[in-house]
């Protein structure tokens, strides 16, 4: 069960993570639609997990692949933005969110 304060800054990491990819690591994502779709952060703010949905599923592992090395890149970006609301950068690891193919992949057993 996560606190209010790490729902609150899991939201706004979210948030942040996703202006980020959009913005300042536009090249590492390039050629894909990513959306940060959930964050879940450590009780200690040491460590957050960020999910990412890749539109076309086809290129997630090579987006993944970019975004892991790219890491210390979007690290540095979100330490600028939070620097005020947490004494510690968390350190980030990025997960690929397959809800959206698993939905697909249901919807279209059910047509046939």
């Amino acid at each position: 069960m996560e606190s209010t304060r790490q729902q609150k800054i899991a939201r706004q990491l979210q948030r942040d993570a996703a202006e980020i990819l959009r913005d300042e690591a536009a090249g590492v994502v390039r050629g894909v639609m990513t959306t940060v779709t959930a964050v879940r952060v450590s009780p200690d703010f040491a460590y957050a997990k960020i999910y990412v949905s890749v539109f076309p599923f086809s290129k997630a592992e090579q987006t993944l692949e970019a975004l892991r090395s790219n890491t210390w890149l979007i690290r540095k970006a979100l330490g600028r933005r939070v620097r005020n609301q947490l004494r510690i950068v968390p350190e980030i690891e990025f997960f690929i969110d397959d809800s959206l193919e698993y939905i697909e992949n249901i919807d279209n057993l059910l047509k046939e």
